[in-house]
């Protein structure tokens, strides 16, 4: 199983110290930075909310119990998962934990591979979890400013130069293809400069030829049909903020050079005037194209590109960040839920596998326009649709495991969601019965 994005920690509370040692360098040699602990006394001063890592207790321990732990942090942060250890034959301590709030269980003896696979799915919620936070904390502090998601070192790379060039009085390049980000950068750039003034935004692909003068540089009355007053444009709108350039390579010719004469000048006229208007405005370019070939093929001015281009932003295409795809969803989902009045579904881990394959040719975009088709159940209908038309060839374990899951599912579905008694009915002990829940992905009680 993949490590999960950003820092991997653990909190492990085992009072036998041999057990103690070789459950730390298991958790160790997956990743995890472990903070070891013989008793609940000495871990529990150690647990706050904002605790980034996964807590492992052995239940039996001398003092408070693992349970005890368990309800501690439960009453701290009911999204810290707590992975519960138990002894053999001790069924009802985990079904005890469970119903608690335990995020799982382990049965000694285990070995280190399954101890390491639940943490590392821990250890992926609780990145979630802290992360989702954090967004909700920035967006109650600035409604109007976009979230930057994610926790890959691809988009780490693009936070630590917002952070650089925010403050500093440079124009910025933002390279990326479509869907990427572009103006959530810009607008973040814009938040980290401390400009007082406003932020704007123009698409340069969205405007006709015959308006994109007037629209950028502004125009005086009479200075073509129509022009009966005085109008402001985007650069001088924009002074003492941002102006950002989206989709910048679309800019006719002969403007770059006009463009090019004010960023150098700082100063422009409106078209059909002969003032000089001093302009304090930061000019934030974005391009999906690469602008140095379009400039040795003579569509794109050289001089202009590295006068935009002095320092440059190159955003990562989904496909390169995959790890960010689960916390992305959960942010476009929560968002949707809100806006639909909808409940927002939950995935399996089947499904977010399958998910981070897709090569996602739209990027972020494509991922939040998905996200609101599952909140409102389309894409589940579309997939069912799918898979009823299309015969699906499985090998005979694939088909095996398929037509157990189904029968657990029906016998967690006929005792009403519990497990002892469907474990009764399926004749089968209730930790193999626990087993095969997580497998499949089931829920019960």
């Amino acid at each position: 199983m993949d490590k999960p994005g950003g820092a991997a920690s653990a909190l492990l509370i085992e009072d036998e110290q041999t057990v103690r040692r070789a459950t730390a360098q298991a958790l160790e040699l997956g990743g995890f930075a472990v903070t070891a602990c013989g008793s609940a006394e000495e871990a529990l001063p150690l647990i706050t909310r904002d605790f980034a890592g996964v807590v492992v207790s052995d239940v039996r321990l001398p003092g408070l119990s693992g349970l005890d732990v368990l309800a501690r942090v439960v009453a701290i942060d009911h999204d810290l998962p707590v992975i519960v250890v138990t002894g053999h034959g001790d069924v009802g301590m985990a079904v005890e934990a469970m119903r608690a709030g335990a995020y799982d269980f382990v049965e000694k003896p285990f070995s280190s591979d399954t101890l390491l696979e639940i943490a590392l799915r821990a250890q992926e919620k609780r990145n979630l979890v802290l992360e989702n936070r954090r967004l909700r904390e920035a967006w109650a502090h600035d409604p109007e400013l976009p979230p930057l998601v994610g926790q890959s070192p691809a988009i780490e790379r693009v936070r630590t130069l917002i952070r650089s060039l925010g403050p500093a009085d440079v124009d910025v390049l933002i390279n990326g293809q479509t869907g990427t980000g572009k103006e959530v950068v810009a607008r973040q750039l814009h938040a980290a400069s401390g400009r007082k003034g406003p932020f704007v935004a123009l698409n340069c692909g969205a405007l006709p030829e015959t308006v994109f003068e007037s629209e950028i540089f502004g125009h005086e009355p009479g200075a073509f049909t129509g022009a009966q007053k005085r109008r402001i444009g985007k650069l001088e709108y924009a002074n003492g903020g941002t102006l950002f350039l989206d989709e910048i390579e679309s800019m006719p010719l002969a403007l770059q050079v006009k463009l090019l004469r004010v960023l150098q000048e700082r100063r422009l006229e409106r078209l059909g005037g002969n003032e000089s208007v001093a302009i304090d405005c930061r000019v934030v370019a974005a391009s999906k194209a690469d602008l140095l070939k379009l400039a040795a093929e003579g569509q794109f001015r050289e001089d202009l590109y590295y006068r935009i281009g002095v320092v440059a932003i190159d955003l990562p295409a989904l496909n390169q960040r995959r790890e960010d795809i689960a916390l992305l969803l959960a942010h476009f989902c929560q968002a949707a839920a809100v806006r639909y009045r909808r409940e927002s579904p939950a995935w399996s881990a089947a499904q977010m596998q399958q998910w981070q394959q897709r090569d996602w040719p739209g990027n972020v975009r494509e991922l939040r326009n998905f996200a609101d088709r599952w909140v409102l159940g389309v894409e589940q209908m579309a997939a069912s649709a799918v898979s009823s038309a299309v015969p699906v060839l499985s090998s005979l374990p694939e088909q095996v495991e398929q037509f157990e899951a189904g029968l657990i599912a029906a016998a967690l579905k006929d005792s009403e969601g519990s497990v002892a008694v469907a474990a009764e009915r399926l004749g089968i002990p209730k930790k193999t019965l626990y087993d095969k829940i997580r497998k499949y992905q089931l829920a019960g009680s």
